[in-house]
C-alpha cells in the first residue's frame, strides 16, 4: 500500500473511531437521561402515596409522670408497662438521677424531632410502594437505658425508637461501649436502623446454614434498603464511617479473591459469621496487614452487590427476588467484583 493510501485509509480509520465514540457518549448520555426520568417518575408516584403519621414523644411523657397521672399514662401505653411491675417502682424510676440525666440529655439533643417525622414519613412512602399490605405504624419515641441491643423496635402496627441510642459517637453515656458500636448511634443512623427493621421483617432467614445463603440474606436487607432510603449514602446504608466504605469499595475485588481462594462460599464453618457478617471491631482475615484495616461486616457488602448485581441482569420482580433462594441469585447475578 502507498504512503499516501495508508495516510487515507488511516484518517478514514480515525474517523470511524471518533463517530464511533461520539455515538457511545450520545447512548450513554440517553441511558441517563432515561434512568434519571424513570426514577424520577417513581419518586413522584411515592411522594403521592398518602401516609400520615405522628410523634408520640414517650420519653417526655415518661418524664412528667406522678403518681397521679402515672394510670392514665400506663392505659394508654400498656405495652411499655410490664403488669408484674408495681406502680412504686415506676414513680421511683423517675426520680432516679441516672433516668433524670437521661431525660435532659435526650431533650437537649432531640427537642426538634421534625426532620426526622418527614423522613420516617417518606420511608414509610417507598416502603407501601414496593409492598402496599405494610401497616403504617404508631411511632413512639422512648428511653431505653441506653439498651443499644433494641434502639429500634418494630412490633405488630409499632415502631418504637430509643432515643437515648443515637446521642453521638462521643457522649459520656457510651464510655464503656466499645468503639466500633458507638459509631452507630449517631442521629443519622435512626432512619437506617429503621429501615433495616423493615427489611428484616420482609427478607426470610437464611434456608441453610452456608456462608453464601447468609451473604444473600443480608443482600437482599441492603437491596431493600437501597428502595427504601434512596437519598441516603452506602456508607450509611451500611453503618460505616465514610473511610469505612471507600476501603470497602476500594477491595471488593481482594475481599472476592479471598472469599473465592479459600473456598468460604459453601462452608458452614460457624465462626465465617462472626469474622465476616456480624457486627465487630473489624473482619477478620487473618492476615495482619488487612486486619487492621478492614471494617466489619464485608461479607453484607458482597452480598448486597451480588444481589444488585443479579437484579440488574435479570428481569425478576422484587417479590421473586425475596423468595429465591441464595444459590440461584449467585449463579445467575453475572456478579464481578470492581476492580
Amino acid at each position: 500500500m502507498a504512503l499516501k493510501d495508508k495516510g487515507n485509509y488511516l484518517c478514514r480509520y480515525d474517523n470511524i473511531i471518533m463517530k464511533y465514540i461520539k455515538f457511545l457518549k450520545i447512548v450513554i448520555v440517553f441511558c441517563v437521561l432515561w434512568s434519571c426520568a424513570k426514577e424520577n417518575k417513581i419518586e413522584k408516584e411515592i411522594a403521592a402515596i398518602p401516609v400520615e403519621i405522628g410523634i408520640e414523644r414517650f420519653d417526655r411523657i415518661f418524664a412528667d409522670v406522678t403518681e397521679e397521672n402515672l394510670a392514665d399514662v400506663k392505659m394508654r401505653y400498656p405495652f411499655l408497662f410490664p403488669e408484674k411491675t408495681p406502680d412504686s417502682v415506676w414513680i421511683q424510676k423517675t426520680k432516679d438521677t441516672i433516668q433524670l440525666e437521661i431525660n435532659n440529655e435526650v431533650e437537649k439533643a432531640f427537642s426538634n424531632f421534625s426532620t426526622e417525622k418527614e423522613q420516617i414519613q417518606s420511608l414509610l412512602q417507598h416502603i407501601k410502594y414496593y409492598f402496599p399490605e405494610v401497616i403504617v405504624p404508631r411511632v413512639i419515641t422512648v428511653t431505653s437505658n441506653v439498651d443499644y441491643q433494641r434502639k429500634v423496635i418494630l412490633s405488630d402496627n409499632l415502631l418504637i425508637i430509643s432515643l437515648d441510642t443515637y446521642l453521638g459517637t462521643d457522649h459520656h453515656f457510651y464510655s464503656g461501649i466499645q468503639s466500633y458500636l458507638k459509631g452507630r448511634f449517631v442521629r443519622d443512623q435512626i432512619l437506617p436502623d429503621v429501615a433495616t427493621m423493615y427489611a428484616k421483617q420482609l427478607v426470610e432467614l437464611p434456608r441453610n446454614r452456608t456462608f453464601l445463603a447468609n451473604m444473600i440474606y443480608y443482600g437482599k436487607e441492603m437491596y431493600l434498603k437501597d428502595l427504601f432510603l434512596p437519598g441516603f449514602l452506602g456508607s450509611q446504608k451500611m453503618a460505616y464511617t465514610e473511610d469505612q466504605f471507600a476501603w470497602a469499595q476500594a477491595n471488593e475485588e481482594e475481599i472476592w479473591r479471598y472469599f473465592i481462594d479459600r473456598q468460604l462460599l459453601y462452608s458452614t464453618e460457624a465462626d465465617l459469621l462472626p469474622r465476616f457478617l456480624y457486627p465487630a471491631p473489624f473482619s477478620k482475615f487473618y492476615l495482619e496487614e488487612i486486619d487492621q484495616e478492614a471494617p466489619d461486616r464485608v461479607g453484607q457488602y458482597i452480598g448486597w452487590k451480588i444481589v444488585s448485581s443479579y437484579m440488574k441482569n435479570n428481569n425478576v420482580s422484587l417479590r421473586q427476588l425475596l423468595l429465591t433462594d441464595a444459590e440461584t441469585i449467585f449463579n445467575a447475578s453475572k456478579y464481578k467484583p470492581v476492580r
